[in-house]
């Protein structure tokens, strides 16, 4: 592989640690750079490009609609998010959906979907209970939230009203909020995607949902990075067979065009009234048409069960491959949602993957995690584990 070449960007903002590499081209599961090198992506963007690049069914689509309408103002009916919000609320089994740009724009919905529905119950001053080492977004509100200081660092005054709790402990859960009437909403993610790959326990959701019809609290679920088929399921809480009050989405929903949504169950559906909330480009015709045909195109090429077969394919084969191997201390996930925890901090092995011709990310410090298109076939998840495994192993010898 040629030496990548050096994307210097001296006019934009300092805001990310940017790789030597620019990518300019894709098609299916492999993106090429300026200088024409190849890599197998197995990060889609983190969690993004659903359908990988260039998708045969997704593109005249787009273009399409490009030559339609893309944008106009939520003043007006958008024929296609009426389809995709009764798409999607079928789907998650729940009733209205507000559509929005980002995952952030989602979450922030969601906790002033919360603070309304504590105060339309006489609630003064409504709390959340939030989760240690989650990660909701990165405006104020999100921020606190997220359960990482590092990423708090620098932003302070957090806003108040958060009660934060360890994982998938029910105990700790209610005595945090015994005897607290100002408790509004639980609000976690099904698994912790920039947390480290952190699953929530069907038991433990399953006891959260009860806890909250139990307490009148919402149940709300984060499914920007877990959701939208990548487990293997529409979303990742039904594996336990549970229905939330809440549900922000993002990422894979669009394909790669920019796009949130809240879902909302019977209980928070109608809690927004016209001027408590809104957008100026959320439910846009080119976004909502990106929505409709992305998840017309995966109920069309099978893609839930793709997700579902092909990612315990690659974590079988990732545990097989680092079996035995003392530096490794976990491999963890569901469907194409994967980590792999190291005994020691691996942010290094991003620009040595890269170098040898393959996208991941390092998060939460020391865990690998792999987030591949749902096109991703059984003999790209080999060559994953090929370039992988190796490289880590190499990694813990040092």
């Amino acid at each position: 592989m040629n030496a990548p070449i050096q994307a210097a960007s001296p006019h934009t903002m300092n805001t990310y640690a940017r790789l030597p590499v620019a990518m300019v081209r894709g098609q299916g599961c492999r993106v090429w750079d300026a200088n024409g090198n190849s890599y197998l992506d197995a990060l889609a963007g983190i969690a993004v490009n659903t359908l990988g690049h260039a998708h045969p069914k997704l593109v005249p689509a787009l273009q399409a609609q490009i030559a339609t309408l893309i944008h106009c103002c939520n003043y007006y009916h958008v024929p296609d998010a009426e389809t995709l919000a009764a798409k999607l609320a079928a789907l998650a089994g729940m009733t209205n959906v507000f559509f929005c740009c980002t995952g952030l724009e989602a979450n922030e919905a969601a906790l002033k979907l919360a603070r309304k529905y504590g105060h339309d119950k006489g609630i003064d001053k409504p709390q959340i209970v939030v989760y240690d080492n989650a990660f909701h977004g990165r405006s104020i509100a999100t921020l606190s939230a997220t359960g990482n200081a590092k990423v708090q660092k620098g932003f302070e005054p957090l806003l108040e009203g958060f009660i934060r709790v360890p994982l998938n402990d029910i105990d700790a859960l209610r005595q945090a909020t015994a005897g607290n009437p100002n408790v509004a909403a639980v609000f976690f993610e099904t698994i912790q995607g920039e947390g480290g790959i952190n699953p929530m326990r069907i038991e433990y959701l399953q006891q959260v949902r009860q806890l909250c019809d139990q307490n009148g609290w919402l149940m709300m679920i984060d499914e920007v990075q877990c959701g939208m088929g990548r487990t293997g399921k529409w979303f990742a809480h039904q594996w336990a067979g549970i229905v939330p009050d809440v549900m922000p989405l993002a990422k894979g929903l669009g394909s790669g065009v920019p796009i949130g949504a809240v879902v909302a169950g019977p209980k928070a559906a109608h809690i927004f009234q016209p001027g408590n909330h809104g957008t100026t480009f959320g439910g846009n015709p080119l976004a909502m048409r990106a929505g409709v045909e992305t998840i017309r195109i995966m109920e069309e090429d099978g893609l839930l069960d793709n997700a579902a077969r092909v990612g315990a394919h690659l974590m079988s084969a990732l545990k097989q491959r680092l079996a035995g191997n003392p530096g490794v201390t976990e491999v963890r996930g569901q469907g194409l949602m994967i980590g792999i925890e190291l005994a020691k901090p691996c942010g290094a092995l991003t620009e040595r993957a890269l170098k040898a011709g393959l996208l991941i990310s390092v998060t939460a410090d020391n865990v690998v995690r792999l987030l591949p298109p749902l096109v991703l076939t059984q003999a790209e998840a080999d060559q994953i584990v090929a370039i992988l495994a190796p490289l880590i192993e190499a990694f813990l010898n040092e």
